[in-house]
C-alpha cells in the first residue's frame, strides 16, 4: 500500500516556512505574494490563504488594504495608515505648491516598499478627490490642491 500524502495541515507547514523565512531576514517588510506562495509551495488558494491567517493570528503578518502582507516586527512602529493618505503627508511635508510636478508612481513605490499598482491605486484617489491632476502613461502628474492640516478639537 502506497503512502499518500496529506493535505491537512499543509497549510500550517506554509505558515511555518513563511515565518522561519521572516526570521531570517531582519530586512523583509513584506510577505510574497499570494501567487507567489500558490506557486513556490504547489498549493491552492485556500490553503495560501490559510497560511497568511495563521501568520496574522500569531502576530507575525498583517493584511495591508491594497498591497502585500506586512511583516510586523516586534518594537517596530507602522504606519496603518492607507497609502493615499501617507502620499498626502508628503505633498504637505514637502513644501509641494499647486501646479508643482509630483513624484512617479515608481518613486512612490521604492519609497513605501509596495507594489506600482498600489501606488496608481492611491494616486487615482487623489485625483479623484481633486488633490492631484495628470499622470498615467508618462504624463506629469501635478497637484492640484495641497491639503491642509485637519484641526482637531
Amino acid at each position: 500500500m502506497s503512502q499518500q500524502v496529506s493535505p491537512r495541515g499543509t497549510f500550517l507547514k506554509v505558515a511555518d516556512e513563511l515565518k522561519a523565512r521572516t526570521a531570517a531576514d531582519p530586512d523583509m517588510a513584506e510577505l510574497p505574494s499570494l501567487a507567489e506562495v500558490m506557486r513556490e509551495h504547489k498549493v491552492s488558494r485556500g490553503v495560501a490563504l490559510r497560511a497568511f491567517g495563521v501568520l496574522r493570528q500569531e502576530g507575525v503578518a498583517e493584511p495591508v488594504p491594497g498591497g502585500r502582507w506586512r511583516v510586523v516586527r516586534s518594537g517596530a512602529r507602522v504606519d496603518g495608515r492607507p497609502l493615499d493618505e501617507r502620499i498626502v503627508d508628503i505633498i504637505k511635508a514637502e513644501g509641494f505648491e499647486v501646479g508643482e510636478a509630483f513624484l512617479s508612481a515608481t518613486v512612490l513605490a521604492n519609497r513605501f516598499g509596495v507594489s506600482r499598482p498600489t501606488v496608481t491605486k492611491a494616486l487615482e484617489k487623489l485625483q479623484t478627490a481633486g488633490v492631484l491632476a495628470g499622470g498615467g502613461q508618462g504624463r506629469v502628474r501635478t497637484v492640484r490642491a495641497v491639503p491642509t492640516r485637519e484641526e482637531r478639537s
